[in-house]
């Protein structure tokens, strides 16, 4: 069996936010798999997805943090700029994260560990909502 749907996020400030059950919500069909794999393709250059702690939010916090540190922005040195001084660094941020998650799928769960969630990660100041393609296959 293969699903393929676009799921849209809500509209998020700047930082990481968890939205394993945001997915989870739209995504009924993930029940009637018994084995299979998920995949999660976010349709944007200036947010990205990750798997990583779900229970305390300073581990987002200091995601947030740390990628400011990492890749500043108001760098003279940076040329893309043409929306606002967090243009190039959103870009960056998401190409260093990723744009997609392969996720197993067991007995109509996502497979992961007891503290592990997906993290939209906003890197624009206004970057507005959020579309997922989710590719669901298995049996």
């Amino acid at each position: 069996m293969w699903i393929q749907k676009e799921i849209r996020l809500k509209a998020r400030p700047r930082g990481f936010h968890l939205v394993t059950e945001d997915i989870l919500r739209q995504l009924p069909e993930l029940e009637k798999v018994s084995v299979g794999m998920l995949n999660v393709f976010i349709k944007h250059t200036s947010a990205s997805l990750t798997i990583n702690e779900n229970a305390d939010p300073t581990v987002r916090q200091d995601f947030e943090s740390f990628f400011n540190r990492t890749v500043p922005e108001d760098e003279p040195y940076y040329k893309h700029t043409y929306e606002g001084s967090d243009d190039l660094p959103s870009h960056l941020k998401s190409s260093i994260l990723g744009c997609s998650l392969n996720i197993p799928v067991t007995h109509g769960r996502l497979n992961l560990g007891i503290w592990q969630g997906i993290y939209l990660c906003e890197h624009r100041n206004h970057g507005g909502s959020r579309e997922l393609v989710v590719t669901l296959q298995g049996e």
